[in-house]
């Protein structure tokens, strides 16, 4: 008998230990794989141009501020709590995280930073900053999502029942926005003095809807900072930033799939978080 439970025992220990190293990531740290493709919403941007996204992970939702700080010690969030996503966090800030959550788990970092170097591609008269960050597509640390691939992820991947938002064409079932992420909803026309005073704010994640794949807050709570330079008519323009997802400050028509944002890399705000990516190796 004593035999038996030593032989299931290993067996389970070496089922463990022999587990794809993806596969254990992605059950410890909260990401979904999302199974790539054509684009298959018919809302998107993307739908019929033959824009083909491979296999990734991305997080479930965006990234808390318990996660932040277990990595970057200090929290920069204006409002605070463990399960809110973190925010006043610059594109920099967001890559630097990458890097040492990658490095505290062995897993090889996708960005370097160079400090000493200006990114003579960085035209913004706004990025005091303007470090160089060079990537390595083929390694395995995380990363943020491409704005193809937060827009593929957004709209469902291949699983889409072609909603306007994340996960519904009824945004307040899906997203915490201007409206309903205060103390009462809003029905006036919006103003930032309204928002002030109905205590608008973040809100913890993974509250409402999820979308078709299982992720959460793509639309509202905090807008998500893309690894893209932001382009316009396909060109790159080395000035800003890419963002999506609308947040808590956000109109409507703003937390659509398809819309598109931008910011300089330097530049934080208190509806402005991210969520991490990871190339499927």
């Amino acid at each position: 008998m004593i035999q038996r439970i030593l032989f299931y025992f290993t067996l389970l220990l070496l089922f463990y230990t022999c587990a794809p190293k993806d596969t254990k990531k992605n059950i410890r740290d909260n990401l979904i794989l999302v199974k790539g493709g054509i684009f298959v919403n018919k809302k998107s941007n993307l739908y019929g141009k033959n824009a083909m996204v491979n296999d990734f992970f991305i997080g479930k939702s965006e990234v808390t501020q318990k996660e932040w700080v277990d990595i970057m010690v200090n929290n920069p969030s204006r409002f605070r709590g463990d399960s809110l996503p973190v925010e006043m966090v610059s594109w920099y800030d967001c890559v630097e995280f990458c890097i040492k959550k990658s490095i505290k788990e062995g897993l090889l970092p996708y960005y370097k930073i160079y400090k000493d170097s200006t990114d003579k591609f960085n035209k913004s008269e706004f990025d005091s900053i303007k470090w160089l960050v060079k990537k390595n597509p083929k390694a395995n640390g995380y990363r943020l999502p491409t704005e193809i691939e937060w827009e593929y992820a957004a709209g469902g991947g291949q699983l889409s029942k072609n909603y306007s938002y994340s996960g519904s064409d009824r945004i307040d079932e899906i997203a915490w926005y201007w409206r309903n992420s205060g103390d009462t909803i809003l029905i006036e026309k919006w103003e930032y003095r309204l928002l002030e005073q109905n205590q608008c704010r973040t809100h913890a994640v993974t509250t409402k809807k999820p979308n078709e794949l299982g992720l959460y807050d793509l639309t509202g709570n905090v807008r998500e900072w893309c690894d893209d330079w932001y382009e316009d008519d396909g060109i790159p323009r080395g000035n800003f930033r890419s963002q999506r997802g609308g947040g808590w400050i956000g109109l409507e028509i703003y937390s659509k799939n398809d819309n598109r944002d931008y910011f300089e890399a330097s530049g934080i705000g208190p509806d402005q978080g991210f969520r991490i990516c990871r190339n499927k190796n």
